[in-house]
């Protein structure tokens, strides 16, 4: 499936006080793999952007003087997103400015987003999994363990980035595994496994170190945790089931 991790920015909301679209950040993914492609851009919005806003994403009136309108936008930006699932955190909101964008256009056909995409809105999966409990992308990032440091500020390609890795983590797959340490930087900043290295058949054997009991203890606490936080089993926990059946006698 190819799904597209998706953020905007506006001028402030809501969108039917006239607020525009600023900003657009998009990530693609596929096969849960991201693929190092993006869409990102930025848009005069004819119309000045609020303070508060502004305070949100720093992006400021004299910045976005120079920048294409969405019409300039409108069919690469379709292209990118046509056919795809879109992962949005909040989508509703996202969504609505974006409808807006093409209604604005005159483009009634492309006023519906989702009539052209299916949409997963990672608030609302979120709010099912941790009931009770603060769901923005931030308080995502701090119970899954995301790197969110860079992110002083909102930024719409940035957000798209880290919501893909809340993603793909809190449904439990894992992103990246390179099979040979270094690789090149052409994935956006992703490194790419090489090829698999072959060690010499006459090497040193490996030494073998056992977990302690109390390593024991505190990984199963561990499990414990990311189960309850994540309101379902561990993949470490469902990979275990089978080899635990593999080894019981006939």
């Amino acid at each position: 499936m190819r799904s597209v991790v998706l953020d905007t920015e506006t001028t402030g909301m809501p969108v039917t006080d006239g607020h525009r679209i600023i900003e657009i950040g998009c990530v693609e993914v596929i096969g849960r793999k991201l693929t190092g492609r993006h869409y990102h851009v930025y848009l005069q919005p004819d119309r000045e952007v609020d303070e508060g806003a502004i305070a949100v994403h720093g992006i400021t009136n004299e910045f976005l003087v120079d920048k294409p309108r969405f019409r300039d936008v409108a069919d690469e930006f379709f292209e990118f997103i046509k056919g795809a699932q879109l992962i949005i955190h909040n989508a509703a909101f996202d969504i609505g400015f974006i409808n807006n964008e093409f209604a604005l256009l005159g483009q009634q056909d492309r006023a519906d987003i989702a009539d052209h995409c299916s949409v997963l809105d990672t608030l609302l999966m979120a709010r099912e999994r941790h009931p009770g409990q603060r769901n923005s992308l931030d308080a995502l990032c701090k119970r899954y363990g995301v790197d969110n440091s860079g992110r002083d500020l909102h930024g719409a390609l940035l957000d798209a980035e880290i919501l893909a890795d809340v993603f793909l983590t809190m449904t439990g797959g894992q992103t990246h595994l390179s099979l040979a340490g270094e690789g090149d930087d052409s994935n956006g900043g992703r490194q790419q496994p090489t090829a698999i290295r072959r060690l010499p058949a006459n090497r040193v054997a490996t030494r073998i170190i056992r977990a302690s009991d109390d390593e024991l203890a505190a990984h199963a606490a561990r499990l414990a945790a990311i189960e309850k936080a994540a309101g379902a089993a561990s993949l470490w926990a469902q990979l275990e089931q089978p080899m635990e059946a593999e080894t019981q006698p006939a």
